[in-house]
């Protein structure tokens, strides 16, 4: 989906940050930020206009959900 709307060198790009925070994430699970009003859920950048919101748990980090901060901006979590 990402290659038909953006094009194969954004693409992947994004691709190679998302696997840099998620590398990240690895490394240092609580670095992300605490989205007000959502128990045990962090949020971090991927880029300027993505977030990833993922949760930790029993060792495992759980992707819960990237958004695109431009659209819909009243359904983004720190905006709640």
């Amino acid at each position: 989906i990402f290659r038909k709307r953006m094009g194969k060198k954004v693409a992947d790009e994004f691709a190679n940050k998302l696997i840099t925070k998620l590398d990240i994430i690895a490394l240092q699970p609580y670095i992300g930020s605490t989205p007000e009003g959502f128990k045990n859920v962090r949020a971090i950048l991927i880029s300027k206009h993505n977030k990833l919101y993922y949760r930790v748990s029993n060792s495992k980090i759980i992707v819960l959900n990237m958004y695109d901060t431009r659209i819909n901006s009243s359904k983004n979590a720190n905006k709640r």
